[in-house]
């Protein structure tokens, strides 16, 4: 990483991939790398922000707390990912922590050079407004499944949205644990453990021996939450054909 320019690094960025040469050069003068170790604090909650910080490699996890320490985990982040943008757009508080998980490498631009740049480069101001409406919809997804959702509906959203598609199956290649998507969920370590001894005992999840997640039928998941007893729950059909996108 560290033999790279900023220059070249830009252009690895997505949201500034579109910007003509001569836009990209003078932007590789406002930015500097910066690598910061697993468990880094990069963005502190309650905090007004005072730089955007873009990932190139590794990855980080934006977690939003209270009073009592109770964590929720909002989103990951991986390279290319952006994050500080909303409190140097608004001049509030930053909303959530965010922590280094693995060893990352940033680029980091400051307040000022970031209003510039909003101010003269319409490609950028674009992509900055597509990325907090992303954002948005997430957040909305998220509260219509707190509200609307049971556990194991929650918890099989989760599972699905980590997958990533292997042949025909659906895989969890990076370990995921129980108090993970417990703060994913907005529920206890113990109930998920619950749910995803039930979804192993129905097949619906297999762990392989490193660790992996095999997902089995998206639907039959989601189904096993409508039946609340435990009986119900054992009769759970895996006829139904593997529904893959």
């Amino acid at each position: 990483m560290a033999a790279l320019s900023n220059l070249d690094l830009l252009r690895r960025v997505p949201i500034f991939s579109a910007l003509t040469p001569s836009q990209i050069l003078l932007l590789a003068n406002t930015v500097k790398k910066q690598h910061v170790k697993r468990g880094t604090l990069i963005v502190k909650q309650g905090q007004i922000g005072d730089a955007l910080f873009v990932i190139l490699q590794g990855q980080a996890r934006v977690v939003i707390s209270d009073q009592r320490g109770r964590e929720v985990i909002l989103a990951t982040l991986v390279a290319g990912d952006y994050v500080g943008e909303l409190s140097l757009i608004d001049g509030c508080a930053h909303s959530a922590n965010v922590e280094a998980q693995t060893d990352t490498d940033m680029l980091v631009m400051g307040s000022a050079e970031f209003q510039v740049c909003l101010k003269t480069n319409i490609t950028i101001a674009q992509a900055m407004i597509k990325g907090l409406a992303y954002r948005l919809r997430k957040a909305d997804e998220q509260i219509m499944s707190l509200a609307l959702m049971d556990v194991y509906d929650r918890v099989s959203s989760v599972l699905v949205n980590a997958a990533e598609h292997n042949d025909h199956e659906l895989v969890i290649r990076n370990k995921i644990t129980r108090q993970d998507i417990a703060k994913m969920v907005g529920a206890t370590r113990e109930t998920v453990s619950r749910v995803m001894r039930d979804f192993e005992d129905q097949g619906f999840v297999t762990i392989r021996p490193d660790g992996s997640l095999i997902l089995a039928d998206r639907r039959s998941m989601h189904r096993s939450g409508i039946n609340k007893s435990e009986k119900s729950r054992q009769n759970i059909s895996l006829h139904s054909a593997l529904a893959l996108p």
